[in-house]
């Protein structure tokens, strides 16, 4: 019987080392979601199970580190990566053992989420975690993606307003990562408007090494659905960087996803608090409830 020769069309293979959400909004199964939506390819790690749905967090059991280190060697030996995605690290042992993971296949484009803890409050890591985080995973980030709650985890210091992002990012680039992008969706009401705000190592036309930044104005969606958009925006980060695009495109695109699935999944109703993000709103657009115009939505 004869078989078929394997063909060489490329598509970006996205690796994401993370925990599992039961109720599938956030962590490894958002992240599938949106690396197949923007055409890549997922693969997982699982570091923890998490029993989770849209109300919260109530049972995180961690991943022993042989079957963490197993699964890495597993995919990158065969399937290879084109970028790395890391989520929720629930302990520094695990930290360290992705870590030198990482090391050891020579992974160079990493988007590192410090999930820190979960949108509902629950803690996911406590602060031997973070410190971890800061000596062994973010000298080998391409960019870490930090709201604000885990910026002020990360620094020791409360980062509340727009204009704590500038020194936050420099902080924090100086441990280490090549890019810093701190998320303001948690600003308060007050904000009308919300502001990211990205840094990056950059090298300028005398071959100097300079910061630049980046100021992401977007407005605020109204949703009580924001589950998982932390996860969702480190993904589409990824697979956009995997598919050839520079760091500053890929952040902008990733937020702009981000932005239509929380727009598109406004009015979805799944779970009793918090539910997800429409990821697939590219090709399963939601409808507006028949009591709602949509002029006023």
């Amino acid at each position: 019987m004869k078989t078929s020769k394997k063909t060489s069309v490329r598509i970006p293979k996205i690796l994401t080392i993370a925990g599992s959400d039961s109720g599938g909004g956030a962590g490894l199964q958002a992240d599938l979601k949106v690396i197949t939506a923007l055409g890549g390819y997922g693969m997982t790690v699982v570091t923890a199970i998490t029993a989770q749905n849209t109300l919260g967090v109530t049972k995180i059991q961690g991943i022993d580190l042989d079957v963490i280190d197993a699964q890495i060697d597993a995919v990158v030996s065969d399937i290879g990566v084109d970028a790395v995605k890391i989520g929720m690290l629930s302990s520094p042992e695990i930290v360290h053992c992705v870590a030198a993971a990482l090391r050891r296949h020579a992974i160079k484009t990493i988007v590192l989420d410090p999930v820190l803890r979960a949108t509902s409050g629950a803690s996911l890591g406590g602060d031997a975690t973070a410190r971890a985080m800061r000596e062994a995973l973010f000298p080998l980030a391409t960019v870490i993606t930090p709201n604000m709650e885990e910026a002020s985890i990360l620094l020791g210091r409360p980062i509340s307003e727009p204009t704590d992002f500038e020194q936050a990012a420099r902080d924090l680039i100086e441990m280490g990562p090549d890019a810093v992008l701190i998320k303001g969706g948690h600003l308060d009401a007050k904000h009308t408007q919300l502001m990211d705000f990205l840094m990056w190592r950059a090298i300028d036309e005398d071959g100097k090494k300079i910061l630049e930044q980046k100021k992401l104005l977007h407005y605020r969606v109204n949703t009580p659905n924001t589950h998982g958009t932390g996860c969702s925006l480190a993904s589409a980060i990824a697979t956009y960087l995997a598919d050839g695009h520079d760091l500053s495109h890929a952040v902008a695109k990733g937020i702009a996803y981000v932005e239509a699935g929380l727009e598109a999944g406004a009015y979805l109703s799944i779970g009793q608090g918090s539910g997800p993000l429409w990821h697939m709103h590219a090709f399963y657009p939601t409808v507006l409830p028949d009591d709602i115009d949509p002029a006023i939505a």
